[in-house]
Formats: C-alpha cells, structure tokens, sequence
C-alpha cells in the first residue's frame, strides 16, 4: 500500500486514526498500530508477511538469549550467528538472481556457455533491506550493551513493523524510540505538525516527483545515443530532482505519520544539494542509512583510527555495501564506489582545499557536479546505458530530439520550483522560516496551503497512473 494512495489517504489512515484514538489505554493502542502495519505490508506482500514475522522472531529470541549470556565469548558468537541470518535472509531474496547472472556470464565466458544455471527469479519482498537493518541494529546494540534485550514480542514486532517507516525508512535505531514505544503522548500539537509535514511530503511526490519521472522515464526510453548533450544533461538534472523529492518525500510523509500517532522519528534529509563537499552531502543526504552504516560497519571496521591508508579502504568498503544495499546490479555498486572515491580523494587533500576556497559558489559547482554524473550510475538500467548518457554529457552531441519534445511550461516551471525549494532559499535566507513562523497570519496560511495541496493530490491521483517511490525497490 502506498502512501500516495486513495485507498491510504481516505480508507486506511482514518479507519487507524478512529480505532487508535477511541482507546486510552497505550498497550491497546500498539496493538491497533501493530495490526494496522501487519495488514498494511499484507495488503501489497502477503505471502512476505510470514517473512517479516519471521525476522521479527529471531531477532527477539536473539536478543533476549545475548542479554541473558555473561559470556562474552558465547555472546560473541551468539550475534555472529544472528547478523548472519539477518544477512542470510536479505542476500537469499535481494542478491540471489543477481549472483546466479554473474554466475551465468563468467559461465558463458569461459566455458562457452555449455553450461549456464537455470533459475526461477525470487522476488523483492518490499522494504527488506529497511526492516531488516532495523533487527539488525537492535540486536547489534543489545550485544554491546547499549539497550536492554526487550522481553515484549509485542514492542519489538511494533518497532520492526510500523508502517510509517516499515518501506522505506527512515531507518530508526531501537533505543532511539523504546521508550516512545511504552510511554508516549499525543497532542494537538504534534497532529497539526504531523499533518502539515505528511502534506507537504506528499505534495512533493505527487506534483514535484511524480512529474519529473514522467519526464525522465520518457527520455530513458528513447535510443540514449541520439538524444544530445542538452538533453542528456536535462534527464541527469530532472533526475536529481525526481530523487530528492521523491525520497525526501517519503520520509517527511512517516516524520510526519509517526508524529501524529506521538512517535519523534529522526530527519532523513537536511538540504542535500547545498553541501559543499561529497562528505557534507553524505551528512545532509539519507542520514538514517548514513549513520547505520558508520556505526554499524565503519567504526568496527577501524574507522579512521587506524591510518590513512586503512581509513581510506575502510571508506571503499562502507559504499561498496552502500551501493550494494541499494539494489543488486554493477550501476548501484560504481554509484557506491563512486561516491567512497571522492570521499578518499576528500580525505587525501582535496577536502581542505575547499575548506579554504573562498568563492564558496565554486565547492556548491563541484558538488552539485560530482552528485548529478552519480545519479546517471543510478538510474541507468546498465553500465552500457550509463556510459552512452556521460558520453553525450561530455562530448557535444546535437542528438536528433528537440528539447520541447520532454519539457513544457509546467515541467521548467516546476523545476524551477524545485531548485529553490531543495536549498538555495534556505542557503541564502537561513532564518526566513523561524521569522515567517513567528507571525501568527502564518499558520492560517499553512492550514490554507494544505487544504490546498490535499485537494491537488486527491485530483492527481485520481486521474493519474501507479508511480511508485523509487525507494520501494531497495
């Protein structure tokens, strides 16, 4: 089930809201959202409910047997064994089919394909790599004594499960809401400002994403060798455009779902495309997979600690797994490798050139630069795709589609739009929101604009086709 849905916006979320808010008692209350998550993911996947149920149970008797050990020997090698299930469970259905066509091409190589694997295609239960990274941290920081083994199936399954973040994140840390989960409050407060950012979110996807994917989707199916350097620059850069609105998006529609039900989920986005630096987009773009991974895999693999030599293979190896953990396919993992290369080379002297750099517009050319070339990694189908979209990039190309043929007034107007919105008003102006906040004509203003995007996105979706988040895949 999508939020960007009728069946979600006008069946599901006021028939939770009703059964939520008639009980008082906070046990009932996570059960209603506990049922609400199970019928939510069984409604698009349910044969992979079992699936989830499944995770959700190891990781409890995981998690319970490593807080019962005094060993630290046994504990060691109790969550060894956990973090390979885990893995074991994500690898089997998100990398199988990607490994046996590795398999199949080295075949076809090197024994003239005689002998090639047959296989049935297994399919991506959604949001596997999501929830599963979520147990994972769970029982990670029970072994290192962060967080105390939770004894209620009921509190850790609302925790893997809720469906605010159950799909695409954010990716939340257990000790970040366990005590969200047994003692919360909900204020009229924190619903307004819950339904003011799902607003928002969904006005992204569905006016701002949804129309540059209808675009770029278009472009992508054209013969990518005749489209031309303007145009293959204009897909890169409607492109970069899609992603963040669709997934920032996302993740201020479950900010703000986990707000209206008392639940404070931390931000995902913060302004990605005014950093300076690749190092300060990876601060400002997914922060929620960005700070799993330096905790959970970075910092045990030495960190910095250890030399510039090691810090620098420490930083490949962290965004191999990040390409990797964004699909299965050579494109994620160049995006990955991509984007760890820049951030050595960061390390190794270009970074503090740019601290140093006084025209500041110079390091935001870089950046925006480095960032948009990655994202041609990431849509692209194949490295081959890739490959022929960079070279009609670099080398003038006049390409055999004009322009108007992709984009109309509403498709450059909502660009526009789009460019100021993802950071330059708040780059140039910083404190224009708290002044704007401080009137009180404001806030009629906000109920106003609300009203009015709900309204354009019920007609949107209405009238419009099924278009996914991209982060659905992953």
């Amino acid at each position: 089930m999508l939020f960007s849905s009728l069946v979600f916006l006008w069946y599901f979320l006021p028939a939770v809201f009703l059964l939520y808010f008639i009980t008082k008692n906070l046990h009932i209350r996570n059960g209603v959202l506990l049922a609400a998550s199970l019928f939510f993911y069984a409604w698009g996947e349910p044969k992979y409910v079992i699936l989830m149920l499944v995770s959700i149970g190891l990781n409890y008797f995981f998690g319970l047997w490593i807080g019962r050990m005094q060993s630290k020997h046994r504990m060691r090698l109790a969550v060894t064994t956990c973090v390979f299930l885990n893995l074991l469970l994500l690898g089997y259905f998100k990398y199988f089919n990607f490994a046996v066509e590795i398999a199949n091409s080295l075949l076809s190589r090197f024994a003239g394909g005689a002998h090639t694997l047959s296989f049935r295609e297994i399919a991506l239960p959604v949001g596997i790599s999501f929830y599963t990274f979520q147990a994972l941290s769970y029982v990670v920081d029970v072994y290192r004594g962060t967080i105390q083994a939770q004894k209620n199936i009921f509190h850790l399954a609302l925790y893997i499960s809720f469906f605010p973040q159950l799909i695409a994140g954010p990716i939340v840390k257990y000790h970040d809401v366990c005590e969200q989960i047994g003692n919360r409050q909900c204020t009229a407060e924190g619903m307004a400002y819950g339904i003011k950012r799902f607003s928002y979110g969904l006005a992204k996807k569905m006016l701002f994403a949804n129309t540059f994917a209808a675009t770029v989707d278009w472009m992508m199916e054209k013969p990518l060798a005749q489209l031309g350097t303007v145009n293959a620059w204009m897909l890169a850069v409607l492109y970069t455009l899609q992603i963040y609105f669709d997934f920032s998006g996302y993740s201020d529609m479950a900010i703000g779902l986990g707000r209206m039900f008392g639940f404070d989920f931390m931000e995902n986005f913060n302004y990605p495309y005014i950093s300076t630096s690749i190092r300060e987009f990876w601060r400002r773009w997914h922060i929620s997979l960005s700070t799993w991974f330096r905790e959970y895999l970075y910092i045990p693999l030495g960190g910095n600690r250890k030399g510039q030599v090691r810090t620098y293979i420490n930083l490949l190896i962290v965004f191999f797994a990040t390409g990797l953990w964004h699909g299965a396919g050579a494109t994620f993992i160049i995006w990955g490798l991509y984007h760890g290369l820049f951030l050595v080379v960061e390390r190794m002297g270009l970074g503090k050139l740019l601290e140093k750099n006084c025209f500041r517009g110079l390091n935001h050319i870089y950046t925006a630069l480095v960032v948009v070339v990655g994202w041609v990694f990431f849509r692209a189908d194949t490295l081959a795709d890739a490959k022929v979209i960079l070279h009609q990039m670099f080398t003038w190309e006049n390409g055999i589609y004009p322009a108007s043929l992709f984009v109309n007034r509403k498709v450059i107007f909502l660009a526009v739009l789009g460019v100021l919105l993802s950071g330059i008003v708040q780059s140039i102006c910083p404190k224009l929101r708290e002044h704007l906040y401080e009137k009180e004509v404001t806030k009629t203003v906000d109920i106003v604009i609300m009203a009015v995007l709900l309204f354009l996105c019920t007609m949107y979706l209405v009238s419009s086709t099924y278009n996914p988040f991209i982060y659905f895949r992953f």
